[in-house]
């Protein structure tokens, strides 16, 4: 028989991504194939969220698309896996099934068995851990950067946060011994890579389920952005509550950790803080960041935000906006509250109506958008090392422009470079801004690198595939449905 073609589709968070590296990466290593542009797969992976209620949605909207291709197409299959199958389980296959395989955040490994299980025996396989069967990156992997990384120190969580169904989904918090993560980066490096971002529902409680001492991330900070060849370290997500000064001081002295923080508010109200049960308050976030910037002058400081949570109130709102102005962030990823069943918060009283929470969600974004551009407009002139990206996309096709991220994780746009490549570092000036992007197109160098040997490598050793891990696959769901 010969190989079967499967595209993967991912929502959510950076760990779904990594997860769909690993759900790539297990696929290959049983003998599938990624499906190339214009072609019809044999199998689509939804890899899924459970987050917000718009990626339940949008599943479903997915899978009744599929719904008449499977229909004609025995052979062809559908697996749903991530969050959402570990919340909704069984229910998927009631609601749609034609489903082949549902699978869960704990058992990505199982997938190609299941997979077959579900032809030999031509019935729905649903197959749910409660707990992880081995740790995400001890499975194969195909990463979709040749020259990008992240790196999974742990996974799960111990908060309680009252909006979050994540905890229920992915366990309680577990650590990657420090040998296998310092073993693993070291062996990204030696494959090219240039960029490492560490991954942690709560990256910097690391050390907590190993009952180290306080202080192992900041530690595990210097050891990772020591290893020669790499150039680039960057974290993410960090809790206010676990950031200490020694995480810090291993950011400032590390010359390859990034001046990059993402650190969640979420509301920069104290009333509201409490009932999200968020463990700090605004002085004290505003306290780190005044610390960040005193210790990395210049650092970008990016954030997540809910608005219209259950009891927020003007004045509440205007907290939020307060924290806003005085951060200064350089970008926010602002959401409205999505209320998600099995949540403390889906059940509070003063639930906010749909009209004031997107009321609330235009003002905030249009603060921070005048923020961003403020921020961004004063970077004119200014000159950046930029690493240039395989995964963003082009921003004009036309101008043969590509993208790249600075330090400080801002988004860049330039002209295609002579003789730049994919994970090749280009030094330009900054000509303009927007809100979301700088331009750059004064470009006053290029320097080579062990990142665009490997993207070069990569490129000359395999043919061009119908995805980016990561990225939507609805190119090919056309192709299916014959649109």
């Amino acid at each position: 028989m010969s190989a079967r073609s499967f595209v993967v589709e991912t929502y959510g968070c950076q760990m779904n991504a990594h997860d769909t590296e690993r759900i790539t990466g297990t696929l290959l290593d049983a003998g599938y194939i990624q499906a190339l542009e214009g072609t019809e797969p044999d199998l689509v992976v939804f890899n899924t969220c459970a987050v917000r209620e718009n990626a339940d949605n949008k599943l479903y909207g997915r899978l009744s698309f599929l719904a008449p291709y499977k229909k004609s197409n025995p052979e062809f299959q559908i697996a749903i896996g991530g969050c959402m199958a570990q919340k909704d389980q069984a229910t998927i296959i009631q609601r749609a099934p034609y489903v082949d395989v549902v699978f869960g955040t704990h058992n990505m490994g199982s997938l190609p068995a299941l997979l077959e299980r579900a032809r030999i025996e031509e019935e729905s396989q649903v197959e749910i851990k409660e707990s992880l069967e081995h740790f995400p990156s001890t499975l194969p992997s195909r990463r979709s950067s040749a020259f990008s990384a992240w790196l999974s120190i742990s996974v799960g969580c111990n908060n309680t946060c009252t909006f979050c169904i994540v905890p229920s989904l992915r366990g309680m918090e577990r650590d990657r011994p420090r040998a296998d993560i310092l073993n693993e980066a070291r062996a990204l490096v030696e494959q090219g890579v240039v960029e490492i971002t560490l991954l942690g529902q709560n990256v910097n409680a690391y050390g907590v389920d190993l009952e180290e001492e306080r202080g192992a991330f900041a530690r595990l900070l210097r050891e990772v952005g020591a290893i020669d060849g790499l150039e680039r370290l960057r974290f993410m997500s960090p809790h206010p509550r676990d950031f200490t000064d020694d995480v810090i001081a291993a950011m400032a002295e590390t010359p390859t950790v990034m001046p990059h923080l993402h650190m969640p508010l979420q509301s920069g109200s104290d009333t509201v803080l409490a009932a999200m049960r968020r463990s700090y308050r605004r002085d004290r976030y505003l306290g780190i960041i005044d610390r960040v910037r005193a210790a990395i002058p210049g650092a970008g400081i990016t954030t997540d935000i809910i608005v219209g949570f259950p009891g927020e109130n003007d004045a509440d709102f205007e907290a939020t906006m307060d924290v806003v102005r005085r951060a200064r962030f350089t970008a926010a990823y602002t959401f409205q509250y999505s209320r998600r069943p099995g949540t403390p918060a889906a059940t509070m009283p003063d639930q906010i109506d749909d009209a004031t929470m997107a009321s609330r969600y235009q003002a905030l974004h249009k603060l921070q958008q005048e923020i961003s551009a403020e921020l961004n407009q004063a970077s004119v002139g200014k000159s950046y090392e930029i690493l240039i990206a395989d995964h963003e996309g082009r921003h004009d096709e036309a101008r043969e422009r590509i993208n790249g991220r600075t330090p400080d994780f801002r988004l860049v746009h330039l002209p295609a470079v002579e003789g730049a490549r994919a994970g090749d570092f280009v030094t330009a000036k900054i000509t303009s801004a927007s809100p979301n992007f700088m331009v750059a197109d004064e470009i006053l160098g290029v320097r080579k690198s062990r990142g665009g040997d490997a993207f070069q490598a990569r490129n000359e050793s395999e043919p061009a595939q119908g995805i980016m891990l990561g990225m939507p696959t609805l190119a090919h769901l056309k192709t299916l449905s014959g649109s």
